[in-house]
């Protein structure tokens, strides 16, 4: 019996995640610095946790509201209104899921029928063009450029639409790059979209993880509301990754149908994460902040010390990565990872994972303490004195 023609040609024909293959050869080393890993190195706040545990013993284990708990669908609301100026309605325009990845999967089954083109900008997370693939649609991706500092152009978006384009999805601030678009900048691009009647999945996750300039939620850009599927969650702002909590607002017609296929697939987001993520809405600015300032901290002493030693990286302007060229060395993105690990056991990700624009380019994530980063730099230093 050949087990392997079961299985689906959709599934069988995806590339395993480049960022896994590296984790599992730092997983086999000792002493190894990992700058690899897109999660905060800070514990959940204590009162977040202690709220998990208070529902616990108030013995809420059941299961909730498909599209979450009502209580967290006010809350995220109210967040969204105050940080961002959006109004959506927690009854019929929220849907909490188990993290944004999943909101990502249950936006893309929901608009994309068999055929259907979504435009992917690259360098990007990972998951975007499996996803697309994974819902029956066609990614289509753009290559942004170094010279805008991987900003997407307006221009790139109307050379890739066709008549098949029925979405884009955009994340702000970038991952892997750091890159930060302004609300000018995200008007562009809102023109261009508009024009061609497109839906936007926007993948805000790491919308407060912004250092120097004030951010704009897509949504907010006049017009874009109405035709843009919001998605973001608590995994990196507020240090809660483990505990799978995302959620996305938009239009109601859309949300209605994601929590259908939500119904079917998944049923609730665990019931006392839904508890934490409410102590964290209403109680977790302070411990925020806190990350915020340390991330700015260690954004500063990287990217000074990337270019220091003649790995030219521009100040990201969000998130929690720096994405630094090492063209100068020669090496593609791949062998200066590998050899990095193997010499110096500090474990980056090759930009070239990430979309064909990000090679020459690693992604280094500064969600680690300065005494590592320090460190990891130091080692660094020691793998380029032999190369350039």
């Amino acid at each position: 019996m050949n087990k392997v023609s079961y299985i689906s040609r959709n599934v069988a024909e995806l590339k395993p995640s480049g960022i896994r293959r590296f984790f599992d050869l730092a997983a086999q080393m000792d002493d190894v610095i990992s700058l690899g890993v897109g999660e905060p190195d800070f514990v959940t706040p204590w009162n977040f946790i202690e709220q998990s545990f208070h529902a616990l013993e108030q013995g809420y284990t059941s299961y909730t509201e498909n599209a979450g708990m009502i209580e967290l669908r006010k809350e995220i609301s109210s967040y969204l209104q105050k940080s961002f100026r959006l109004d959506y309605s927690p009854d019929d325009q929220v849907i909490v899921s188990v993290g944004a990845s999943q909101a990502i999967d249950l936006a893309l089954r929901t608009i994309v029928d068999q055929g259907d083109e979504v435009i992917v900008a690259e360098p990007s997370f990972v998951a975007y063009a499996p996803a697309v693939r994974l819902a029956g649609g066609t990614p289509v991706t753009i290559q942004t450029q170094p010279e805008y500092e991987f900003k997407l152009q307006a221009h790139q978006i109307e050379e890739a639409i066709t008549p098949r384009t029925k979405a884009i999805m955009l994340c702000n601030p970038n991952n892997p790059t750091g890159t930060f678009l302004s609300g000018d900048e995200l008007a562009q691009l809102a023109a261009v979209i508009e024009r061609h009647d497109l839906l936007v999945l926007s993948d805000e996750i790491y919308a407060e993880l912004t250092y120097d300039e004030t951010y704009t939620s897509f949504p907010s850009i006049d017009g874009m509301k109405e035709r843009t599927i919001l998605i973001s969650g608590f995994s990196k702002a507020f240090a809660m990754t483990g505990w799978r909590l995302g959620y996305a607002a938009g239009p109601s017609e859309i949300i209605a149908a994601m929590v259908k296929i939500h119904q079917y697939t998944m049923m609730c987001a665990p019931t006392m994460a839904q508890h934490a993520a409410l102590e964290a809405l209403k109680n977790g600015k302070p411990s925020v902040q806190e990350m915020i300032e340390s991330y700015k901290q260690r954004r500063n002493f990287i990217v000074s010390s990337l270019n220091e030693l003649g790995l030219y990286c521009p100040n990201p302007g969000g998130a929690f990565y720096a994405f630094p060229s090492i063209k100068a060395t020669g090496l593609t993105s791949a062998e200066f990872a590998e050899q990095l690990l193997q010499e110096e056991h500090v474990a980056v990700i090759p930009g070239d994972v990430f979309g064909e624009s990000g090679e020459g380019y690693i992604r280094c994530s500064y969600a680690t303490s300065l005494k590592q980063l320090d460190e990891a730099m130091n080692r660094m230093k020691r793998f380029m004195e032999k190369r350039v």
